[in-house]
């Protein structure tokens, strides 16, 4: 089973078919809604049938849909995987599978290059992220990827205990010491944090603690730590894993939905000015593509049309059938959306997948920040 980066998402998208093409399979397999295996296999049966025709000017070839097919009916362990991504060439040699933790659109895609768009939203929607929870006698550190629990630590340092306090003295005396052990926790909390975001790394920080506390927490964080805090948490350090998964994964989506929306309030400031760096729509876009100006695509998640690819030098467009960079005919393409996709992740440029968001909607659906 292969591991899904950015890079090897880049990779997928590099690669081009000359003979038989690529197929490329996304089936949702979620055990909450598809108790028993022959439950997905009926969508699955219902793909395959659909691709065993001409699809796109491409014949699928047989070796790669029924490997395909064996392999899924073999079985596999869907005690973490809700969704499968698949992708299958024989004149490429090409054979991914992913199994991954969150649930995908069900698609079967037949062309000439791997459709790796799902991948993509996956990978953008589900960054690798922290969650700290503290008070003062107790920490856990836990660390999610694609939605799941990967790493967790936990750290409890006993308060000490005074049963014998007698007068104001000694009760000044015990509160402050309580209150250094306290200290020396939080500060071992903190240290512990950090060496999991040396060791394994991940891109935002959530933090969990009583309101008391919080600040000091704050303060005896490395900065590294710190500038990483996304979002804050109102969950108990106590509570189970399940619980803490579930609040995270909430306050996750939200703070990608803030990150998105403010990109595509950024984009829509860019492109409203003359010379800008943006740009918005469709046409425009695949031209900046063209040119090698984009930082970064913002696409709306669904969204699909027709448009023009040279073989000859790449060239992504609208309109076609001539190829205005060197002449050659072009190839009719049912989604240009996508081959923008799989351009834009090669060039190396960061491709966000909108959902739900009505202001890039209302730009056209796709856009671009330029790099100049």
């Amino acid at each position: 089973m292969a591991t899904l980066t950015h890079d090897v998402i880049r990779s997928l998208a590099g690669l081009k078919a000359q003979e038989t093409p690529v197929v490329s399979l996304y089936l949702d397999v979620d055990g909450r809604r598809f108790v028993r295996p022959k439950d997905y296999e009926v969508h699955l049966d219902h793909l395959l049938k659909e691709a065993a025709s001409y699809t796109n000017g491409h014949k699928p070839a047989t070796f790669d849909l029924d490997r395909i097919e064996s392999h899924v009916k073999a079985g596999f362990d869907r005690s973490r995987t809700r969704g499968l991504a698949i992708f299958s060439c024989a004149s490429l040699d090409l054979w991914r599978v992913f199994e991954l933790p969150v649930p995908v659109r069900n698609q079967l895609i037949v062309n000439a290059t791997p459709h790796v768009r799902q991948l993509e939203t996956v990978v953008d929607e589900y960054e690798r992220f922290g969650v700290l929870l503290a008070d003062k006698q107790r920490a856990r550190m836990f660390v999610f990827e694609l939605g799941e629990l990967v790493d967790k630590s936990e750290l409890f340092d006993q308060l000490p205990r005074h049963e014998d306090d007698h007068g104001d003295w000694d009760k000044d005396h015990v509160r402050d010491h309580s209150n250094a052990a306290a200290h020396r926790h939080l500060k071992r909390a903190g240290d512990v944090a950090f060496h999991v975001l040396q060791d394994q790394g991940f891109d935002h920080l959530i933090v969990g603690a009583p309101e008391e506390i919080a600040n000091e927490l704050d303060r005896v964080m490395h900065p590294y730590l710190r500038e990483r805090i996304a979002a804050r948490l109102a969950v108990p350090v106590s509570a189970s894993d399940a619980t803490i998964r579930a609040a995270a994964l909430q306050v996750e989506e939200q703070v990608e939905r803030q990150k998105k929306a403010a990109m595509v309030a950024r984009l829509r400031d860019a492109s409203a000015q003359p010379g800008g760096l943006g740009v918005i729509g469709l046409d425009p876009v695949l031209k900046a593509l063209v040119e090698r100006r984009v930082d970064t695509l913002l696409v709306s998640d669904g969204y699909e049309t027709e448009g023009w690819r040279c073989r000859s030098c790449n060239y992504v467009a609208v309109k076609g059938r001539t190829c205005p960079l060197c002449s050659s005919e072009m190839d009719l393409v049912p989604d240009v959306v996508e081959e923008a996709v799989e351009e834009a992740i090669a060039q190396s440029c960061r491709v966000c997948i909108c959902m739900g968001n009505a202001d890039l909607d209302v730009m056209g659906r796709i856009g671009a920040l330029l790099r100049f």
